[in-house]
């Protein structure tokens, strides 16, 4: 039988308290320091943020190797890389909200920024209750493991459309019920007092989205990094990294969008591969560098596809 999923595990309040206290600084720096003033991310800039948060993520991992051992530091890169490479759809996706809602691209960065300390709320309250499932209900992995495997399946279909409707959104329906939105947006602010009354912008309305929308992925990605490590330590920090990160990897990939257009397919074989693991963990015990190995392969080989492969869509 699998191993129980160790709430909390050996870990003292302080590792916890430690990481936590370090998320809260550099979001704090983020925004209070780098940037308080609103303005567009050009690619340069998205490139070198993705190289400070993945130098951040690698140092936190040898911390992880030097206090834990070697097998929780390649569980926190397996599932890191697992995170990362789920993150691109979320990236696409943002890239069709801001256009439908027609957002410029100065203020984008700040919805994605209160989005991220949102999502960083919901990977926690996810986490730890998928695990306290999978504590009581050891079947739930399998549960996890088929839905992981049918996203996978899924994904790699072929789609109709692009057909993205934010304002059927059950949040952004419940939001204009009972909150006024202004008809234009005011700068960067979510909200505004028009004649001394509150409303919400429609940026307001775009945060909401973009929350929502974070909920969904969570659904795929969390159970994805379940299915590498079963130390909640490990799931969280590995899941938040990756999220921190979110904001440099989508001004980087709207800027190099035509890399990516094979990725879908190798996200759609690792969903496959890690929800067959969770599927096949009484019978089988995958090693963690021989699932590090086959998700690497698998990412290098479709970012490879997407360079050497030309393009067959046709221009006007």
């Amino acid at each position: 039988m699998a191993p129980q999923l160790a709430l909390f595990s050996s870990l003292p309040w302080w590792a916890w308290a430690g990481f936590l206290g370090f998320v809260a600084v550099m979001l704090a720096l983020d925004l209070g320091v780098f940037n308080r003033q609103s303005h567009e991310v050009g690619l340069r800039e998205a490139l070198a943020w993705c190289a400070v948060w993945f130098g951040l993520a690698m140092g936190f991992n040898l911390l992880v190797s030097f206090k834990l051992g070697s097998q929780p530091a390649l569980e926190f890169f397996t599932g890191y890389l697992v995170e990362l490479c789920l993150s691109v759809d979320n990236v696409f996706v943002f890239i069709v909200i801001f256009q439908y809602f027609k957002v410029e691209p100065r203020y984008q960065h700040r919805v994605l920024f209160w989005g991220i300390i949102g999502a960083v709320v919901m990977r926690a309250v996810f986490i730890f209750a998928g695990i306290s499932l999978i504590n009581a209900f050891h079947w739930i992995i399998y549960v996890f493991g088929a839905f992981l495997v049918y996203t996978g399946i899924k994904l790699a279909l072929p789609k109709k459309d692009d057909g993205l409707e934010p304002e059927k959104n059950p949040l952004v329906r419940l939001a204009r019920r009972f909150l006024p939105v202004t008809p234009h947006y005011d700068g960067g602010r979510f909200f505004t007092h028009p004649h001394g009354r509150l409303h919400a912008t429609p940026l307001f309305i775009v945060l909401l989205v973009v929350e929502t929308t974070d909920v969904m992925f969570a659904l795929d990605s969390i159970p994805a990094v379940i299915a590498i490590t079963r130390n909640e330590f490990i799931v969280f920090t590995s899941n938040i990294f990756a999220i921190l990160g979110l904001r440099s990897l989508y001004f980087a990939v709207s800027g190099i969008m035509q890399l990516f257009r094979y990725l879908n397919v190798g996200l759609a074989v690792i969903l496959v591969f890690v929800g067959g693991k969770m599927l096949a963990s009484h019978y089988i015990d995958v090693p963690i560098k021989l699932s590090l190995g086959i998700i690497g392969c698998v990412l290098a080989a479709s970012i490879l596809a997407s360079v050497l492969i030309p393009s067959q869509r046709k221009e006007g």
